[in-house]
């Protein structure tokens, strides 16, 4: 993907949650900050309705229920082995699926944003992005408005630096390296 280079988030996004979503006013701006750098990212890139909708969704839906109960969110998912903090994804694809979202890269997206998943295409690879990229968290600031400048003209090449840079912290503060994430670094490096 290539396109002109976003320095800047412009728009205020529409982050209208569905009733059952449980967000502190926190997270709701986190909320916001992620689907309004993916929306300049899918205008910048030039993308598709279709796809555009499906970029600004996962932003919006993706931490739905990331303040949601651990006992909640054991309930929605029927997972009791997990950590509760990888949860609120598959709970979330869960539960817009049984409301009968049918687009499949919003599902996986959504499902596996915190951990990454081998299988993503643009939506997967692009929420990742923006949930890390994101400009009102308080790390690493400069390298990550750096990243996000550049996601439109060098999409894989970002995508595999936010990869890198995830994984990297994870070791370095030595946190469990999940699966799906060891999978994910194989299909990039």
């Amino acid at each position: 993907m290539s396109g002109e280079r976003v320095t800047s988030i412009t728009a205020a996004a529409d982050v209208e949650l569905p009733e059952w979503a449980m967000v502190t006013e926190k997270r709701r701006a986190h909320i916001a900050r992620v689907t309004a750098l993916l929306d300049a990212w899918a205008a910048a890139l030039g993308l598709g309705d279709d796809e555009r909708r499906a970029w600004h969704d996962v932003g919006v839906l993706h931490d739905a229920l990331r303040d949601a109960s651990e006992d909640a969110l054991r309930r929605l998912t029927a997972d009791t082995e997990r950590p509760v903090h990888i949860l609120h994804g598959p709970a979330v694809a869960g539960l817009l699926a049984r409301e009968g979202e049918q687009r499949l890269d919003v599902l996986e997206a959504i499902r596996w944003h915190t951990l990454g998943s081998a299988g993503w295409g643009g939506t997967g690879k692009a929420l990742y992005m923006a949930d890390f990229l994101e400009p009102g968290r308080p790390f690493l600031r400069a390298d990550r408005a750096f990243l996000a400048a550049h996601v439109t003209a060098d999409f894989d090449g970002v995508f595999r630096q936010v990869v890198r840079t995830r994984i990297e912290w994870t070791v370095r503060e030595g946190k469990m390296l999940f699966p799906e994430t060891a999978a994910l670094w194989n299909t990039v490096r």
